[in-house]
């Protein structure tokens, strides 16, 4: 009987010892990897002029809760637009605009939208690009590059 109790904890001590070292070694293959998906990548949309403050400051409060470890695009049609328009817009959503592309924002403005209003993008604050195919078709590609899709 004493026999295969000494034998039982050898097999479990041996299964362990070889258990460990693959797991190990897994977790170090894992941890570069990790690192690079420690980035983020969202798009945010952006249509409603009610909305253009509320925005701003999520993509702040996102910038400032990640470390700077984000990609954020910003995709802005229809009536919000009109907020970016360089001449009477206010000081406070320039000012808050322009940190927030100093912070790494990428900011896309429909072409078809700007067609609409009749403006082009030296009239939105610098920054803008335009998104030829328009917003919604950006969004979807923005997506179909891995950008998590938020709307608030």
């Amino acid at each position: 009987m004493r026999r295969r109790d000494i034998f039982r904890v050898g097999l479990a001590g041996a299964a362990g010892l070889f258990g460990l070292r693959p797991i190990k070694a897994a977790a170090d293959e894992v941890k570069p990897a990790a690192a690079e998906e420690e980035r983020q990548k969202v798009a945010y949309h952006l249509s409603d002029l009610d909305k253009v403050n509320f925005v701003l400051g999520n993509i702040k409060n996102h910038f400032e809760g990640t470390d700077g470890k984000v990609d954020i695009a910003l995709v802005v049609h229809g009536p919000a637009l009109a907020a970016f328009k360089s001449k009477g817009i206010s000081a406070a959503i320039s000012g808050r605009f322009a940190g927030l592309v100093q912070d790494g924002l990428s900011p896309h403005a429909c072409a078809n939208t700007m067609h609409g209003m009749d403006i082009g993008l030296a009239d939105l604050l610098d920054g803008f690009h335009a998104a030829d195919r328009g917003g919604v078709v950006k969004l979807a590609k923005l997506q179909r590059q891995g950008y998590v899709y938020l709307r608030p």
